[in-house]
């Protein structure tokens, strides 16, 4: 007699995924442990089956009120998977701001402050040369590379919004620029950076040139994740510019994307689409590309957020500007529609910085790493920082 040839897991994934599916009821889809435990990560699903995933959480609600109720078990699961019990907004931020250069309508400073004790969260600081008044407050969290704070699009980008009329804080990833405590892909990485996310809304609400009620958040694929997670648990924020990150299959490569079980749980299961839609009805647009996992925005991803801005009856407070001839960055053409939209969201001044019907950025300066460099000899990182992957993991797990 032959022995049976083993059966292969693989043989049925398609299989479990239609029957992933079809079990799924009201608020929660039918948990089937694939072997990774609750993560979802990477190019998770194809496709075609993230066009049928979110044809049945479509299902799952059809009006406001049925949204909500699924809202907060979406927000919930976020803050369960990332083992915060609960996110703690407008505690005093004690900043050290310092290097001020006066440049074409614009300061940029370098800052640091606390997070959770013995973080620090670094960054710069863009302000309009002249404030009259309350003006907007924007975060522009970054993606991943080698140090993006200090590259040309960050500061292009920072730099244009304050000669807008905002004050702006671009601030590191964990492992990145100055906030090089430890490594990038720790284990809780994504705690870290969403925390960060709030105490920087905190560090600008605090400010009293800034209008609290004129928040925004924008950052580019790791940076996108950042903003529309932040977005989707924070009230604070006011308008959302998740930029080539909202993808119906692609869940983020990185731990700080989905190295925590924030999509799902024992109860629930979400998607990027399903968290950025927490965001409805306030303004937010969804820009996107042809060269990475945005390219189906046109047709799934944003029409699946604009049916939930629906029932809210607030369509117009959301937009997609889909460049299918391009690819994964926050390039020129992706900042101008960044720029249109917030202009229009925050009441920022943009006509007196047209030329040739586009935003002129021609006389922003691009400063040296050592000018925007947050430590140095007179301005040390504190002694109390923590230092080392193992020492950031645990101060991460025990503070909120």
């Amino acid at each position: 007699m032959k022995t049976p040839i083993p059966f292969r897991l693989k043989t049925f994934i398609p299989l479990l995924f239609a029957l992933f599916v079809n079990l799924s009821c009201f608020n929660t889809f039918a948990q089937i442990d694939l072997g990774n435990q609750n993560l979802r990560q990477g190019a998770y699903f194809t496709e075609s089956q993230a066009e049928e995933i979110h044809k049945n959480l479509a299902s799952l609600y059809s009006n406001q009120a049925e949204w909500e109720k699924r809202r907060e078990v979406i927000r919930q699961g976020i803050l369960d998977g990332a083992g915060i019990e609960q996110l703690i907004r407008n505690r005093p931020v004690n900043a050290t701001i310092h290097g001020k250069k006066v440049l074409k309508g614009y300061t940029v400073e370098n800052v640091f402050f606390e997070s959770m004790p013995g973080i620090y969260i670094s960054g710069n600081l863009y302000k309009p040369l002249k404030i009259k008044g309350k003006v907007p407050g924007i975060l522009c969290p970054h993606g991943h590379g080698l140090d993006p704070r200090f590259k040309e699009y960050t500061q292009q980008r920072c730099a244009t919004l304050a000669r807008m009329g905002a004050i702006v804080f671009a601030y590191d990833m964990v492992g990145h620029g100055d906030m090089k405590q430890a490594d990038h892909k720790i284990e809780n990485v994504f705690k870290s950076q969403l925390i960060n996310s709030v105490r920087v809304v905190d560090f600008l609400t605090q400010m009293p040139d800034v209008d609290v009620s004129r928040i925004a958040c924008t950052g580019e694929s790791g940076g996108g994740t950042q903003t529309f997670m932040l977005a989707a648990l924070d009230d604070r924020i006011a308008v959302s510019v998740p930029v080539v990150m909202i993808s119906g299959y692609f869940f983020g490569g990185c731990q700080c994307e989905s190295g925590m079980p924030v999509h799902k749980s024992n109860h629930h299961a979400t998607t990027n689409v399903e968290i950025a839609a927490c965001f409805a009805p306030k303004p937010m647009i969804m820009i996107s590309d042809g060269g990475d996992w945005t390219k189906n925005t046109p047709e799934l991803e944003f029409p699946f957020v604009q049916r939930i801005y629906g029932f809210y009856k607030a369509e117009n407070q959301i937009e997609n500007v889909h460049l299918a001839n391009e690819k994964h960055d926050y390039g020129p053409s992706k900042r101008e529609a960044a720029y249109q939209f917030l202009a229009k969201k925050l009441g920022l001044s943009i006509a007196k910085l047209m030329k040739e019907g586009r935003v002129d950025e021609s006389p922003n300066s691009v400063l040296s790493f050592e000018e925007l460099s947050v430590f140095n000899e007179k301005f040390p990182r504190p002694a109390n920082a923590v230092m080392g992957n193992e020492a950031l993991v645990k101060a991460i797990a025990t503070n909120e």
